[in-house]
């Protein structure tokens, strides 16, 4: 089995970052956690995380309340699910930034 484990980040003042994490055999992705994380008030927030944690390739939308939204995801393989989970941080982590922060403010 082989770990990947790296950091990508997204601006250039270091305050968005994804971290990703997976377990490959033979080509095939056997877990993975890509999370997106935003620096607020001096502190990471994870503010958006897909995993395969209890077994199935989900996405968790979390609140600043502490809550969790899981969302199942409905691909043939942890493959696509990975690729698709790091293609939708990178193009969309603004907005999910942007909610976070507005649920912030309530």
């Amino acid at each position: 089995m082989h770990e990947i484990e790296y950091l990508i980040y997204l601006t250039s003042e270091l305050t968005d970052r994804l971290r990703v994490n997976a377990q490959k055999e033979k080509g095939g992705i056997l877990e993975f956690v890509v999370q997106y994380e935003a620096m607020i008030s001096g502190k990471w927030q994870p503010i958006v995380r897909y995993d395969t944690s209890h077994g199935f390739a989900h996405k968790d939308i979390l609140r600043p309340n502490g809550k969790t939204i899981k969302q199942p995801l409905y691909f043939e393989t942890y493959n696509l699910a990975f690729t698709f989970a790091t293609l939708d941080l990178k193009a969309n982590w603004k907005h999910y930034r942007d909610s976070f922060e507005k649920e912030m403010e309530k």
